[in-house]
């Protein structure tokens, strides 16, 4: 049996697309045994993911250097027998552990100065590698290797028991079908659909016959607030209310999802939920979500995709040009909505 260790990324989103990579490790050596290492609110959503043994903390934030700790950790993880380690993010430091574990074969790209704590050190082409999840998926196929014809969707495992407990003391009911909205963006506002648009969207599905579930972390609970006042109260604010785990399971229970280019977003194509996603700073063709069943809105200005924090020319035209409407019939063509 062999052992492979993955250093993770540092963001919901792309931890969620890691499991891609996962998978094709899987598939390539079904009896590897895959641990992950990475930052410590990532192990409930590892733990959904049926491909991983383990996760391994990283005892530092996002960010922090800590070479002495990375040391520590290393050294506690060479009697673990990685005969491999994968190294996703490009930095120096994330390639660290695995040098200070000894690990024999040392995967990844060609980044911030890494020659020596790397030996199996790759160029990236961008012009054939264009999405993220190619880039994961990429490190774990031999150097000289074609892509698969299809990259493997993220798959989250839901906890239906869980899903059931988490109903009433939140106060909700699935009397109405809901729809989960996701109004943040943890990267800044460049990424953030209009509060207006969002709360015109949540009376017309109200008036349809829908709820309203909005999610995020506590950071998000501002403008989640802001469109419940805008909407009348007719949603049900869960931003700063949810662990992972649980949000998991509760996108699971939505109809259909309306979010911006967000972790979330990419939560609620792992759990096989119809997705209309929101893009405005940056691209679609980068970080889609990973579904068969989703609507991208996007609007491909000139000057788009900045990715950008926030709008460098003030008016955030790529996002406030896309009506409500847009939305709806996205919903529609994914068969969510009735044709108005």
């Amino acid at each position: 049996m062999s052992a492979i260790l993955v250093v993770g990324p540092a963001w919901v989103g792309d931890m969620v697309m890691a499991q891609s990579l996962f998978m094709t490790l899987k598939r390539q050596s079904p009896e590897s045994e895959i641990d992950v290492l990475a930052p410590a609110w990532s192990e409930p959503l590892i733990a959904r993911m049926p491909e991983v043994r383990r996760s391994v903390v990283m005892p530092l934030g996002h960010g922090r250097f800590g070479l002495g700790q990375r040391y520590r950790l290393g050294r506690t993880l060479r009697g673990a027998g990685y005969q491999r380690a994968v190294v996703l993010p490009r930095s120096f430091k994330s390639a660290l552990v695995p040098f200070f574990a000894q690990v024999p074969v040392r995967t990844g790209y060609r980044g911030e100065m890494r020659y020596g704590l790397l030996n199996d050190i790759r160029p990236l082409d961008k012009r054939v590698l264009t999405r993220t999840v190619q880039r994961y998926v990429a490190l774990g196929l031999p150097a000289d290797a074609p892509l698969p014809p299809q990259t493997p969707y993220s798959r989250l495992r839901v906890d239906a028991d869980n899903q059931a407990r988490l109903l009433a003391p939140l106060g909700l009911s699935l009397d109405r079908p809901a729809i989960g909205f996701m109004p943040g963006a943890e990267y800044g506002i460049a990424k953030r659909w209009p509060p207006e648009h969002f709360a015109e969207l949540a009376r017309r599905l109200w008036l349809a016959g829908y709820q309203v579930w909005q999610f995020g972390s506590e950071k998000d609970r501002g403008v989640a607030e802001a469109i419940n006042g805008m909407a009348g109260g007719i949603t049900r604010n869960l931003c700063g209310k949810t662990a992972l785990a649980d949000a998991v399971d509760l996108i699971a229970a939505t109809a259909a999802v309306v979010t911006n280019d967000s972790g979330l977003m990419h939560v609620a194509a792992a759990v096989g939920r119809p997705v209309v996603a929101v893009y405005g700073s940056s691209s679609p063709f980068y970080t889609p979500p990973l579904s068969d069943r989703a609507e991208v809105l996007y609007l491909g200005l000139e000057c788009s995709p900045c990715f950008e924090r926030s709008c460098p020319k003030g008016h955030t035209r790529c996002l406030a040009d896309i009506a409500p409407e847009a939305a709806l019939a996205a919903l529609e063509r994914l068969g969510i909505l009735e044709s108005q």
